[in-house]
């Protein structure tokens, strides 16, 4: 009833046997994952308030309070970032509070990033926003982020002397210049309507 058939119609082609996965470039020591997946997506109606850590990509265009450590990061332009942000690659088209710390940086010109940049690449588009400081680092990624210096408060609460940042005397500009140095202080003065 069942039997084998020797007849060349009925063979089968022999099946392939398993390809070998194939790598991602750069050879086996490469960091990216050689399969790809969708991206994680915080949408524009959610806020985070934590830290977000992922393995793949992470588009952001919602809120989140944290930190964020990712492959790759897309921060939209309705976005809005406070924390430190670590990633290969990062895109910023919105808003971004803190350091950022990546391979490859690209401030889009509709961002407004206000921190520090610690870099190997960057790229700033005509129109973008950033006050801070940049540095090249040559792994920006495994780097500490720099210190901010900050003092305790005290338990008692007054602070002391030696705690209280001190101005250093400048110079008053000369002539007519809009801003007037006093005791250490910035007064801006406005010219007189006309």
């Amino acid at each position: 009833m069942f039997s084998r058939s020797k007849d060349k119609d009925t063979e089968k082609a022999p099946v392939p046997a398993a390809s070998a996965p194939v790598s991602a470039p750069g050879g086996s020591n490469s960091r990216r994952p050689s399969v790809r997946t969708a991206p994680s997506i915080i949408s524009s109606d959610l806020v985070v308030h934590g830290n977000l850590v992922a393995t793949g990509d992470i588009q952001i265009d919602g809120t989140v309070e944290g930190d964020i450590r990712s492959q790759s990061l897309t921060i939209g332009e309705k976005a809005s970032i406070t924390g430190e942000v670590v990633a290969e690659d990062i895109v910023i088209r919105g808003r971004v509070m803190g350091t950022i710390r990546g391979r490859r940086v690209q401030l889009s010109s509709t961002c407004h990033v206000e921190g520090d940049i610690l870099h190997e690449a960057l790229a700033v588009e005509t129109g973008a926003f950033f006050e801070g400081n940049c540095r090249h680092s040559d792994d920006p990624i495994s780097q500490a982020a720099p210190a901010r210096t900050t003092t305790a408060p005290r338990p008692g609460g007054a602070p002391l002397l030696g705690d209280l940042p001190r101005a250093t005397p400048r110079p008053a500009p000369t002539g007519d210049s809009p801003v007037v140095v006093n005791d250490g202080g910035v007064v801006v003065k406005r010219p007189a309507a006309q």
